[in-house]
């Protein structure tokens, strides 16, 4: 569609923006970084460009290419271009890098040498295959954990190489690895299966290796556009630069501020590398930020200053300074426990919701202690990036019987559905189907149609089974998909098979069932799977889609989750726990040289907080089951002292000693030069909060600290913990170097300082 003159309504809106922003939308078409700070509005940038491309600058709308990271980041853009310009964006390629490959993939299917109905393998389904595949190879899943070996096929796809591509550099174990890729990828290639690093690969493949294809799209993709640039993989990144080639022109969006994935394979280096390989690249900064307070962007500008090789930038905002950052010191996991659980209370007593408050941590076992006391306050949660809805185990079993019924050969969904539930279909009889399979280089479903009596009193069951599928096929065919769903459930016997576990688990695991038939039934065909059969478009939508949609989403409760899954997130009030060193930055990544990854995964954490932001570090933490004396983490000496405050039990709020204040947050027992509490971390040492009582260093006969040396004359030499009770009876906790924790009667102890 083209324009004879620019769309005024997309020229006010484009006015509205502010400078930077304006620059970056506006662009002549030439190729773009833009450097997108966190909250500086990049989404709105993105979507402005393409309508700004289209509406003013007379783009035909198939000459662009937009690409992001996740499926609910894709229908956010295609909404938001949609309402910026009377264009119906259906027909527009803008998707996920997975999504842009299958639609490709689809189209091309006998280029890129697939059958026509080949079926996406989702991680789950990958894992089992692997497991298989070990099977047959004599491998040993405690040796070869198939996890493990998943990772490094996945790897391998991700850095484009195949398996008849690999070298033998004389290592038994990768050779083995090797082994297994080449018969994992055979597997693939025999059962019309394609997995998620698949997908990927063999688009980058098409591209590259097929010149009239490769041709087609450079003239089409004119324009490419790609959200979260600093994301991209080494695969993802070859396919961008394939595709645009010497014409097309890249705008992409990112943050190398932002890269905390290289766990997944994302590469911060690449937008390093895009001026050279994009010669002429401009770069703009999106500095100006809509979220936060002043305060918690210049604390997190001071901690990310300390990486090296950044770009740079430097966000700032025109809102006001906005509260001090808090730092507490918890005498340990549960001390910190409360004092978020206390605070949240504070806030709750106002206006907050609960859907305000987040709870961010870098370990995923960070979280029992705080569920812990969530639930005995009565303040309800929920565990972001939980179960996913496609994921559920009752919902795959019902995808399968589904999978069987369109693809015969999909092995991985015929040993999901055989004896799910329950057919009297043994271990020992499809060991014996596997082995008949291998040997004649078939599928297993072949296999049980031909074995016949060889396979002894199973034979029966199996050839039920067969004809159940077969049956299902020919009743479903001219169904409506839901009324598939619905049939396949019930002839499939899975709803009674889930009614007889009872309780809450059995009722949830029938109503996702019932979800999967509403889910059936408002599914509509995306415009690129048009000639597609609707049951194939929503198999390929359910593993595309799976992750996306979180299980009790849109309720008001507090949301608990890693550093890595809030990213992309803001809430109001953010609590930062488990500050301390080992923990965060982890240890291995201090070891294995990515502390600068784990201080950009910290500035992600901070600048998810709009109004307030909580740090939190416990003294003693229970870590693999042994107390361990905790220090505070480096991050925290590395914010600016002057934006934090910390705060004490009893002696009301402290400035870090590091710090010269310019100037006073609260009031009451704070902060004095003159103190006699030991210092350790860099923070004077108040009195802490003992675990029955509040006595403090003054109050402790012979003068003993927390954190003091002692020696005792059985157990050795150790460090004081806690103190509990007062006078005569006072208690005191002592880790012992050898002898671990004890409980000790201070009178009768004789602990000597040293």
């Amino acid at each position: 569609m083209q324009f004879e003159a620019p769309n005024p309504e997309v020229v006010a809106l484009v006015a509205a923006l502010n400078p930077a922003q304006k620059e970056a939308v506006t662009a002549p078409p030439e190729h773009r970084l833009v450097l997108a700070g966190a909250g500086s509005g990049k989404t709105r940038v993105l979507t402005h460009r393409i309508a700004w491309l289209i509406a003013v600058e007379n783009v035909s709308p198939h000459s662009i290419l937009a690409v992001t990271f996740t499926n609910k980041a894709a229908s956010e853009m295609r909404g938001r271009i949609e309402s910026l310009i009377n264009v119906p964006v259906r027909t527009m390629w803008v998707g996920t890098f997975h999504g842009i490959a299958h639609r490709m993939l689809r189209l091309h299917w006998k280029e890129a040498r697939l059958p026509q109905n080949f079926q996406i393998l989702d991680a789950d389904d990958q894992q089992r295959l692997v497991k298989r595949v070990l099977r047959s190879l004599d491998l040993p899943d405690d040796k070869w954990p198939p996890k493990m070996v998943t990772g490094y096929i996945n790897g391998q796809k991700e850095e484009g190489r195949r398996p008849e591509a690999m070298q033998d550099q004389g290592d038994y174990a990768q050779r083995q690895l090797a082994r297994v890729y080449s018969a994992y990828q055979q597997q693939c290639e025999a059962n019309g299966l394609v997995d998620f690093a698949e997908l990927l690969l063999r688009a980058h493949e098409l591209c590259r290796d097929n010149p009239q294809i490769q041709a087609h799209y450079r003239n089409r993709f004119r324009h490419i556009l790609v959200d979260e640039f600093q994301d991209t993989n080494t695969l993802q990144y070859a396919w961008l630069r394939v595709l645009a080639g010497d014409r097309g022109v890249l705008f992409a969006v990112g943050d190398d501020d932002q890269s905390i994935y290289s766990w997944r394979g994302a590469k911060v280096e690449h937008m390093m590398r895009l001026g050279h390989d994009f010669p002429g690249l401009e770069v703009i900064r999106l500095e100006q930020n809509y979220r936060s307070t002043g305060t918690i962007l210049k604390a997190a500008n001071g901690l990310i200053s300390r990486n090296n090789g950044r770009l740079g930038k430097n966000l700032w905002t025109e809102d006001g300074e906005g509260e001090p950052i808090q730092l507490y010191a918890a005498f340990n996991e549960y001390d910190e426990a409360e004092f978020v659980v206390n605070k949240m209370k504070s806030h709750l007593d106002g206006r907050c919701r609960y859907v305000d408050l987040a709870v961010l941590y870098r370990s995923n076992a960070q979280s029992r202690v705080l569920e812990e006391s969530l639930i005995r306050n009565r303040i309800p949660y929920r565990i972001y990036g939980g179960l996913r809805f496609f994921e559920r185990m009752e919902v795959k079993d019902a995808l399968a019987y589904l999978r069987l019924t369109t693809s015969r050969d999909d092995d991985n969904s015929f040993e999901r559905a055989v004896n799910t539930p329950a057919r009297g279909i043994g271990a020992t009889t499809l060991e014996r189907l596997r082995a008949l399979a291998r040997e004649q280089g078939t599928s297993l479903w072949k296999v049980a149609q031909e074995a016949g009596a060889a396979l002894g009193r199973s034979h029966g069951n199996l050839k039920q089974f067969l004809d159940l599928i077969d049956g299902l096929a020919r009743d479903i065919q001219d169904e409506p998909l839901s009324k598939m769903m619905e049939t396949a459930i019930e002839r499939s016997g899975l709803r009674e098979h889930y009614k007889k576990e009872k309780g809450e688990q059995a009722e949830s695991r029938l109503e996702n069932l019932d979800e999967l038939i509403n889910a059936a039934r408002g599914f509509e065909r995306p415009a690129e799977d048009e000639g597609i059969a609707p049951l194939d478009s929503f198999l390929a939508h359910a593993a595309l889609e799976s992750g996306e949609r979180q299980a009790g989403e849109g309720e008001d409760c507090v949301q608990l989750m890693t550093l890595h899954s809030a990213k992309g997130l803001e809430f109001p009030i953010v609590f930062l726990v488990g500050m301390e060193n080992g923990l965060f930055p982890h240890q291995r990544a201090v070891e294995e040289g990515s502390l600068e990854e784990e201080r950009r995964l910290c500035y992600v954490g901070i600048t998810r907080a709009r109004k307030q932001l909580y740090l939190s570090y416990a003294e003693v933490r229970r870590v693999h089951g042994v107390e361990q004396i905790g220090s505070p983490s480096m991050f925290v000496r590395e914010i600016p002292p002057e934006y934090i405050v910390e705060t004490r039990p009893r002696a009301g709020i402290l400035r870090p000693t590091f710090s010269q204040p310019s100037r006073s947050y609260g009031s009451g027992g704070g902060y004095s030069p003159g103190s006699n509490y030991p210092s350790r971390g860099g923070y004077d040492r108040t009195p802490s909060r003992t675990a029955t009582s509040a006595a403090t260093a003054n109050d402790v006969p012979g003068g003993y600290k927390l954190g003091a040396r002692v020696r005792h004359a059985k157990f050795g030499e150790g460090t004081i913990l806690t103190f509990d009770g007062d006078g005569d009876r006072m208690r005191v906790e002592v880790r012992f170097r050898e002898a671990g924790t004890k409980w000790l009667m201070l009178a009768q102890a004789k602990l000597e300082a040293l």
